[in-house]
């Protein structure tokens, strides 16, 4: 039997089958019900516009049109009190950086089990913060401090320029089109590059490209 005082939540994610299982998934706990669903940010930012106004987001990290990222953005700027849990199969270092910076609740992969799911809703609808222990490993080893000139965490932490510019690198452009379409001269990309050649230890474009694919940045 349902309880009265259910979490209400949204649940985002571009792929339907997974979504629709999560959902059903999700409205099998007594906790929680699943108010409305949606493929992308713009979805979800539709959603609460028209009324659905959940107590906690669970988002896909990568969707179009507007991704976890964004969304979460949007949402930190504009409702700061729903709770937001990411979902995804990436759990790199850019991408937890990326978004303990836009304030989320938990991060979870999404080979979970059904249990920890649960435990990481409940956790996050009452006020606290979810990571697995995977994750939590991952975020204090960005804190320590290494031999290296730069701790783990300068080195992780990209800026929304250079997470721009990596996206860019990973089309048919040349350099000369990134600058036109970043609004820049060819100089400062050029800067741009070189800073994420040292930043992330690699020495040419096919080598960013990898990095933000494997970082969850861009997916193919």
């Amino acid at each position: 039997m349902k309880t009265t005082n259910q979490y209400k939540l949204i649940l985002a994610d571009d792929h339907i089958l997974l979504r629709d299982a999560l959902a059903n998934l999700i409205n099998g706990f007594d906790e929680f019900r699943v108010i409305a669903t949606a493929g992308d940010g713009e979805e979800v930012k539709q959603a609460i516009e028209n009324g659905s106004k959940p107590d906690l987001i669970l988002m896909d990290l990568n969707m179009p049109r507007s991704d976890g990222y964004e969304t979460s953005c949007w949402l930190q700027e504009n409702h700061p009190e729903i709770k937001v849990i990411i979902l995804t199969m990436y759990d790199s270092e850019i991408a937890l950086i990326r978004l303990l910076r836009t304030g989320v609740n938990g991060f979870l992969k999404k080979d979970i089990h059904p249990a920890e799911l649960r435990n990481a809703l409940l956790t996050v609808s009452a006020g606290e913060y979810y990571y697995s222990n995977r994750t939590t490993g991952k975020i204090a080893s960005l804190f320590r401090k290494g031999q290296e000139k730069k701790s783990p965490i300068e080195n992780a932490t990209l800026s929304d320029i250079e997470i721009k510019f990596l996206k860019l690198v990973c089309t048919d452009m040349t350099y000369k089109e990134i600058a036109h379409a970043m609004n820049m001269t060819p100089r400062h990309i050029d800067s741009y590059r070189d800073t994420l050649f040292e930043k992330l230890d690699v020495k040419s474009r096919v080598g960013l490209a990898i990095h933000a694919i494997k970082s969850g940045i861009v997916i193919l």
